[in-house]
């Protein structure tokens, strides 16, 4: 896949059955998962009424976690509780507190879209919450030579859709640095003006390269996994070297 190709959207469904194989069988892949969901929950602010929504949830593993959280995806699988499209959310205005898009917001086309309709839905005070692949030194290196997905760091950043745009009609879209480029290393600025920006966090994550992901081999068992979560703490001083994921809070503002 190259940066920017269109493919047809269902491609996305293919990727979230063939990802519910590959889980059963990778019990270090699971830990690292619920781990991540554990620092996404503890950005949740509670005190914020409304719903607690995830977008693009694939399997619905955040459930382990954060069992009242609402899950959802493109296409409709038994094991989630709504089907939902990012740029039409069927939510009325304000009902919606936390909204978490884990692995997703790469895969938005048209992020300035996006935002506006999360801004709707959120309450007051309510926060999208974004966890995605961090585009560091070895952030790149690994993801641009182990993911099928590509980086897009020189693809032009195309923040609102164009008249006309259905969201029944949205691509497969992947740019996997999309996240650094608009929240960590800050392109177009101006773009996120309605928005306070809460937390930007970079951190390295060899433990989660260590699994293999979805389709890659795992390196090592749980004894090495110890030494991956060492090194990762290790080397949490210099994100810019070995950052491999960026957990982000944007806060709704009035």
């Amino acid at each position: 896949m190259n940066a920017g190709e269109p493919l047809p959207v269902v491609q996305h469904d293919v990727e979230i059955h063939s990802n519910r194989q590959a889980w059963d069988k990778k019990p270090l892949l699971q830990a690292v998962y619920r781990r991540f969901h554990g620092l996404i929950s503890s950005k949740i602010d509670r005190s914020v009424p409304g719903v607690i929504l995830e977008l693009g949830s694939g399997m619905g593993s955040i459930k382990e976690v954060i069992p009242d959280c609402v899950t959802t995806d493109l296409f409709p699988n038994p094991w989630l509780d709504r089907q939902e499209n990012a740029y039409r959310l069927s939510f009325a205005d304000g009902a919606v507190s936390n909204l978490i898009l884990f692995d997703v917001w790469h895969h938005l086309r048209y992020p300035g879209t996006a935002l506006a309709e999360f801004r709707r839905v959120l309450a007051p005070g309510g926060r999208v919450i974004i966890f995605d692949p961090a585009m560091s030194w070895t952030g790149r290196l690994v993801y641009g030579l182990f993911h099928h997905e590509p980086l897009g760091m020189r693809l032009p950043l195309t923040w609102e859709a164009p008249g006309g745009f259905r969201p029944e009609d949205a691509d497969y879209f992947a740019a996997q640095g999309s996240a650094t480029r608009i929240f960590w290393l800050r392109e177009e600025p101006a773009r996120l003006a309605a928005w306070e920006v809460a937390a930007v966090s970079p951190f390295p994550s060899f433990e989660y390269f260590a699994t293999g992901g979805f389709s890659g081999p795992q390196l090592g068992g749980g004894l090495l996994f110890k030494f991956w979560r060492a090194l990762d703490r290790g080397l949490a001083r210099w994100p810019n070297l070995f950052a491999a994921r960026l957990l982000i809070v944007l806060k709704r503002t009035p």
